[in-house]
């Protein structure tokens, strides 16, 4: 087996690998030997069969197993004898008569090319100097979650015949919408408990039923959103005519002990812990949010090297699908298709630098994520597709590209853990409106 080197223009690498026939039908009548006691051959006692006649039955299925096998051992060996990692997958392009080299008759010659991770020297993180931004929860805030959590246990008692429904009050209805004067599917239902201004229903609805009374009939006018889930729908005008049954008051529910045992606490006190503990973790995931942020646009500042197109090209397209997929904000939208391509393709840039980076400094002082947390997120994630729960644990079980997928985020969040322990974090004390301003863009790598 011969390999040399063809090129090497920055990241760019390429290989020309020869792999002799002689080698080739030497590994084919190994393999043939090795399976002949397997094979019932008429004619032949059980593992007799000569390794001649097994060739002529089984050489070529073989020989593109060992040509396969033989592609990926000599690529590897391409790249690891010279301490290259590579950024994408090689890819061989072949030369040979494929069909002779099957039949043992030629050479096999190809080329394979790889772009290569990039060699570079980590910015120190030991003292970077980073600001936390914190803030108290406003004991408003916590009040405001209490209230929310009162009026979800609201009850709704039924008011007189003449009373008018407002806003808040729940009508008990019977509704059968049409399009054209068709009823649509779904377009139907009986008893239904409607909260005016909850925004159950599409909007207009819930607004044309206010000042109806009991036992009165309303013809409810509405169009569809345009994005509407169901597409036969969506923008169209329909009619809904509803009877309104009933029309209920809500009754006012205290926040107190009661209210706490109602969800599950002994009293009002663990439940006001417990929502303050909460918004606390919330404020706490922001701060950290912040400094994410601004401890990434240090790392980003701090490295200049050349990156794999292949794996900007890869990142670029992700976002752009996402970008094509949702609604532009009104700073895009004032751009042209070439200048937003540019401005995520930056973005790209960024997101594979710092990855890089991220990658580096976990690898050099062996950050792990432990067994434990990958199993919990995957059984998250599989959570997320109810009904669909094994089918999902077996895809990532079966997939080891989709459960690095699964682990990068959780490594990327452990490599941030250990720089953070090592940086010189200022806390700041923030306004609540501070600390829920956007710092610009996610917490990962935009």
């Amino acid at each position: 087996m011969e390999v040399t080197e063809k090129s090497a223009e920055g990241l760019d690498r390429r290989f020309q690998v020869k792999v002799p026939a002689s080698e080739l039908n030497d590994k084919l009548s190994a393999k043939l030997d090795e399976i002949k006691g397997q094979v019932h051959l008429k004619g032949f006692r059980k593992g007799k069969a000569p390794v001649s006649y097994l060739k002529k039955l089984y050489g070529k299925g073989v020989m593109s197993e060992i040509v396969q096998e033989v592609v990926t051992e000599t690529t590897e060996k391409a790249f690891s004898e010279r301490d290259l990692k590579p950024a994408t997958q090689p890819h061989p392009h072949f030369h040979s008569d494929m069909d002779k080299v099957m039949a043992g008759e030629a050479d096999l010659e190809y080329d394979v090319h790889a772009e290569i991770l990039p060699e570079f020297e980590p910015a120190d993180v030991a003292g970077m100097k980073l600001v936390k931004p914190v803030a108290e929860v406003p004991k408003n805030d916590i009040d405001e979650a209490l209230q929310r959590i009162a009026d979800q246990q609201t009850t709704y008692a039924a008011k007189a015949k003449t009373a008018k429904a407002k806003e808040k009050d729940q009508v008990l209805i019977d509704f059968l919408g049409k399009i054209d004067d068709e009823a649509f599917d779904g377009g139907k239902g009986e008893d239904f408990e409607l909260v005016l201004g909850a925004g159950q229903f599409i909007p207009g609805f819930e607004d044309q039923l206010v000042g109806a009374k009991a036992g009165e009939d309303v013809d409810v006018k509405v169009t569809f959103p345009e994005e509407y889930h169901a597409k036969d729908l969506a923008g169209k005008d329909a009619v809904f005519s509803v009877n309104v049954k009933e029309v209920r008051g809500p009754e006012k529910v205290e926040i107190d002990d009661e209210l706490a045992k109602k969800v599950g606490m002994d009293s009002l006190e663990d439940l006001t812990a417990r929502v303050t503990e909460q918004m606390e973790g919330e404020f706490k995931q922001l701060s950290r949010g912040h400094v994410k942020r601004a401890l990434l646009d240090k790392l980003d500042e701090a490295h200049d090297f050349d990156l794999p197109n292949g794996m900007v090209d890869a990142e670029f397209n992700q976002i752009w699908q996402q970008v094509q997929s949702a609604e532009l904000d009104e700073e895009d939208k004032e751009k042209s298709e070439d200048e937003l391509k540019a401005d995520y393709r930056k973005i790209a840039e960024r997101r594979v630098r710092l990855g890089l980076v991220l990658a580096e400094i976990g690898q050099r002082a062996e950050v792990t994520v432990p067994n434990e947390d990958i199993q919990r997120q995957l059984i998250n994630t599989a959570r997320s597709f109810p009904g669909q729960e094994k089918e999902v644990l077996e895809f990532y079980q079966n997939n080891q590209a989709a459960m690095q997928q699964l682990r990068a985020p959780l490594f990327e969040e452990k490599v941030v853990d250990y720089i953070l322990e090592r940086a010189e974090v200022t806390e700041k004390k923030v306004s609540k409106d501070e600390l829920l301003e956007d710092p610009d863009g996610d917490d990962g790598l935009a």
